[in-house]
């Protein structure tokens, strides 16, 4: 017999008068007069308590009386389970009856709960015995839920539960009402000048930030900016699994944490689309080169906030309504220091920006107070390094000052040390190079902007990005590809060879060929040629990285093009203001982000000047002086690039004394590394002086940990040589190896990862897993990913390409890692994967495309990154878990935390330590053993973990800047062993029993 029948052939009339002995009858009243204000479960049974009229051998007895009748209503052959499993089913459904009683709610919260969620209460309280067959387990699942349905039916009729269910929404109602006068208190409401000057602001901000340069494209009648919507291209964010876990080896009961470090809010942040990453962390210090997209990604965030109807350029701008509702404050560091200047309050947020209006006073105090903020810090590389420190000491203040914003803090990658923000809670990303798809993405965008003269060129282009390594090699980031394209046009399909070359050519475009193309004659009265411009605006290059700045007063720019312009022979005949006018608005090299301040339109511009002046004036002793300033990295390479032979090797030379000389192993690594990636910058060395250069670069390998093997990498495919093969090295050096060559994008990479592809490591394994992303994704698949272990590894997969590939090779991963990049297409082929895997991590944006594979899922352990754009449903499809992790993004309603309370065999639970104060009181997840909580503030519940979480051995701790919490309500757990804590001042250890462990 089915089990799913018994309610049909046990009918109602049978089995309502059994089940109504097990409880007692009540007098009218709401229940307010009494001694509990609630109506416990205890107390309505008649087993139990005060009130018992039944034993449990008569509970028994009822039981038997149940199993019988339904076994008599079974036809011939159809007995629902074994006939010698009668007894054990008998005592098994006793045992579940009786467990009714212990429940710590009352009845309305039981009604709450629903008769499925009530039964399972139920069974993880009685579970069935081992041994029992399969058709005993379900019936008695199937038993346990028609008893629940009858038991809340009979609550329901009761004549105190209406009156007491109207006490609970009344009592509900006057708790939301606190609620929302709490979230009034938080964000004032904005009187009329506030919402009106925001309207004001946020249209300045769009209009402002809502075009874009695309190098390159100043053709004949074509526009100098593009709208934002068609010129960004939304680019990939990495955080690989090198980085460091702070729960490591702190406790030998921790060892369920083996993988935490892969847990987005516990250790190293995941990757996806760049412009999601503040979806997932709301504070983020992105690193990208020069020229990757960084100041774009600023404008693109800024002008998704301040649109009323989010930006929908070419599908880029699906997920960016998450930065709805809040304001954007717009900082580049470049234009806050430039003299200097001590960092402005948020009163002055706009006025040191030169933002034309005024806010009304105390705005923007009010805006972050509120944490409605969305504070793009951008370029902490373009200001001293000696500076840093203090605009750190800034930024804190202001985390300090204010809650629940949205940070975003952009640096060149190796302009800070990679845990400069980590003890404030920021997550640490690098703006990955363009891939091959994202390159011909902008490959046709560029052409479709620049209209259809240019049409012609675009797939000769494409097939050279295919088919020219050297070529491939220079389009990394949206600056090159875009000097790439406008050259190959402007050259009829011809490309000037390599990096030197290139800047040259966009140079000479830049300067001369963009005004005649135009037909635009000498609107200043002004005719140079570009050696003359070169001449005069390399001095402003040359003063900026002097200074370590990347802008200065306008009338500081005239005054040294004023006093050079005599002694450049061809300049000399004409009025010095009308030069510096026309160098300001005709050389396309300058710009006037205000109206009292000048820079270049890319940093990477003033650069390539400096490091041309600096050889003009053979400054040597000044480019050697810099060789460990980040800031001076890309100048020393592009003055190899401008040296003469001779000057080249003295440059070399001079770079290896500055490392024989430095003070430490990080500095002497630096020199080391921008003097062998300097070696593809020059025009001609000598073998031997290559040789001495690549024999120093091995010295320093294999590197010590990811922050130098993220440097080395900088070298390009020269390192590849250097790196040691698998064989003989210890599981650390194997991935500080592959990190290393992992950040190496060129083809050449390959064989050399693929001699790591059958490593037993984990970490080893786990970081050729990361570095897919980086590579073509069918050969990195054929050659590395279908050769790995699968044992243990998480699937990461952040492309339709790459689900495809797990699908053609016929993988079957237990652990899947699904990341921002996927589409529903992508999701739809990893049906099979999803339904069979074990262990599951996916962002949030994926989970509504996920969701409809969970429910015939037999997952143990899933992670949620992120918030989940379509709630938290799907919890009550994984019933079979034993690890759940949400994140600390994601804050659990009483639903959800019903759902989660009906995981019987949850033992380990990860959260954000504010869902806490939502968890209803009557709540119990006894089988629960390890919690981690990520700790804001200081407001966490304790006692609320204390009461909820009986059974509880260990308890984590992750806080941010100035938590402090205090452990006394946790001494009621007596078995908790050990409490860990990262970042959290912990106070009222004392309390707590002497076998408890206590780790900060």
């Amino acid at each position: 017999m089915e089990p799913a029948l018994i309610g049909t052939r046990l009918a109602s009339a049978a089995i309502g008068p059994i089940l109504r002995k097990l409880l007692v009858s009540d007098g009218p009243g709401a229940g307010l007069t009494g001694r509990s204000e609630k109506v416990r479960l205890s107390s309505l049974v008649s087993f139990h308590g005060e009130k018992c009229t039944l034993t449990e051998k008569d509970v028994r007895k009822l039981a038997g009386t149940l199993v019988g009748r339904s076994v008599d209503g079974a036809g011939a052959g159809e007995r629902p389970f074994p006939a010698d499993e009668a007894e054990a089913v008998t005592d098994t459904l006793a045992t579940t009856l009786l467990a009714l009683g212990d429940l710590d709610m009352d009845d309305v919260q039981a009604v709450r709960l629903g008769h499925t969620a009530l039964a399972r209460r139920l069974r993880a309280a009685a579970p069935a015995p081992d041994g029992l067959s399969t058709d005993s387990v379900r019936y008695l699942e199937s038993m346990t839920e028609w008893a629940c349905l009858h038991i809340l039916d009979f609550f329901t009729q009761r004549s105190t539960f209406v009156a007491r269910s109207l006490v609970e929404q009344t009592r509900g109602q006057s708790e939301l009402i606190a609620k929302l006068d709490e979230v009034i208190r938080r964000v004032p409401r904005a009187d009329g000048r506030d919402a009106e000057f925001e309207r004001r602001y946020l249209a300045h901000l769009a209009k402002k930030h809502g075009r874009l340069t695309i190098y390159g494209v100043d053709l004949r009648d074509a526009p100098e900016k593009w709208p934002l919507d068609v010129a960004y291209l939304s680019l990939e964010a990495t955080g690989g699994p090198s980085q460091q876990n702070p729960w490591a080896g702190s406790d030998p009961d921790t060892a369920a944490f083996a993988d935490i470090r892969a847990a987005g809010h516990l250790g190293a942040p995941l990757g996806g689309r760049a412009d999601q990453i503040l979806a997932r962390h709301d504070k983020v210090l992105l690193r990208g080169a020069a020229g990757s997209g960084k100041t774009t990604l600023v404008q693109w965030l800024a002008v998704s906030a301040a649109r009323e109807d989010t930006p929908t350029g070419d599908g880029h701008a699906d997920g960016m309504a998450y930065l709805q509702h809040r304001i954007p404050f717009v900082l580049p560091l470049r234009a806050l220091t430039r003299h200097g200047e001590r960092l402005p309050a948020p009163d002055r947020f706009l006025s040191a920006v030169g933002c034309p209006l005024t806010p009304p006073d105390g705005w923007a105090d009010r805006v972050l107070a509120a944490g409605r903020g969305l504070v793009l810090v951008d370029g902490i590389d373009e200001i001293p390094e000696a500076e840093r420190d203090r605009a750190r000491r800034w930024l804190r203040d202001l985390l300090d000052a204010y809650d629940g914003n949205r940070w975003l803090v952009t640096s060149r990658p190796t302009a800070v040390s990679d845990d400069w923000l980590a003890s404030d809670g920021f997550a640490e990303l690098t703006l990955a190079p363009m891939s091959s798809p994202e390159v011909a993405t902008f490959v046709r965008r560029w052409h479709r902007a620049a209209g259809p003269e240019a049409a012609p060129y675009e797939q000769p282009l494409l097939d050279a990005l295919r088919t020219t390594a050297d070529v491939a090699q220079l389009a990394t980031n949206p600056l090159m590809c875009g000097l790439i394209c406008a050259l190959h046009h402007g050259r009829r399909g011809f490309l000037p060879r390599g990096r030197k070359a290139l800047y040259d050519a966009a140079l000479a475009m830049l300067l001369s060929r963009r005004d005649r193309e135009r037909d635009m004659g000498t609107p200043y009265g002004v005719d140079l040629g570009d050696a003359p411009q070169i001449q005069l605006i390399q001095r402003l290059a040359y003063w900026l990285t002097l200074n370590g700045r990347t802008t200065m007063d306008r009338a500081h720019a005239e005054s040294v093009v004023r006093e050079a312009v005599p002694a450049i022979t061809e300049a000399a005949g004409y009025d010095p203001g009308a030069v510096f006018t026309h160098l300001l608005h005709r050389s396309g090299l300058l710009r006037e982000p205000t109206a009292e301040t000048v820079d270049f339109v890319h940093r990477t511009f003033q650069d390539y000047l400096a490091a041309k002046a600096l050889v003009d004036r053979w400054d040597i002793g000044v480019l050697v002086r810099h060789a460990a300033d980040d800031q001076w990295e890309d100048v020393i390479r592009m003055a190899v690039g401008h040296a003469r032979p001779r000057e080249c090797a003295e440059i070399f030379d001079e770079l290896m004394k500055a490392a024989d000389a430095a003070p430490d192993r990080r500095t002497e690594l630096r020199v080391v590394v921008v003097a062998a990636t300097a070696l593809d910058h020059a025009t001609e060395v000598a073998p031997e002086v290559r040789e001495r250069i690549l024999a120093r670069t091995a010295e320093v390998i294999p590197p010590r940990g990811a922050e130098e093997a993220r440097e080395l990498a900088w070298v390009g495919r020269a390192v590849l040589e250097l790196l040691p093969g698998p064989e003989g090295l210890a599981d650390e050096a194997a991935l500080d190896v592959t990190t290393a060559a992992t950040h190496v994008a060129d083809d050449a990479t390959l064989p050399y990862l693929a001699r790591f592809a059958e490593h037993t490591s984990l970490i080893v394994r786990s970081q050729l897993m990361w570095g897919w992303s980086r590579f073509d994704p069918t050969r990195y698949a054929e050659e590395i990913i279908a050769r790995l272990d699968p044992t243990d590894l998480d699937f990461t997969l952040g492309s339709d390409e790459q689900a495809a590939e797990v699908v053609r090779l016929g993988m079957r991963p237990t652990r899947l890692d699904l990341r921002a990049g996927l589409t529903h297409d992508g999701v739809a082929m990893l049906r099979e994967a999803v339904e069979g895997a074990q262990r599951l991590r996916v962002v949030g944006d994926l989970v509504g495309l996920v969701a409809p594979f969970l429910a015939r899922n037999e997952l143990r352990s899933f992670t949620l990154v992120g918030p989940a754009v379509e709630g938290l449903a799907f919890l009550h499809d994984l019933t079979r878990l034993t690890s759940l992790d949400l994140g600390g993004s994601v804050h659990l309603s009483e639903a959800d935390w019903g759902a989660t309370a009906a995981m019987d065999e949850l033992r380990e639970l990860f959260m954000s330590g504010r869902s806490m104060r939502s968890i209803p009181e009557s709540l119990r997840l006894p089988q629960v053993r390890l919690l981690a909580l990520t700790c804001d503030d200081t407001s966490v519940p304790l006692d609320n973990v204390a009461r909820a979480f009986p059974g509880l051995r260990s308890l984590f701790l992750l806080g941010g800047a100035g938590t402090a919490l205090d452990l006394a309500p946790l001494a009621s757990l007596s078995r908790l062993i050990s409490v860990i804590a990262h970042d959290t001042l912990l106070t009222g250890a004392e309390h707590l029993a002497p076998t408890v462990t206590i780790h900060t």
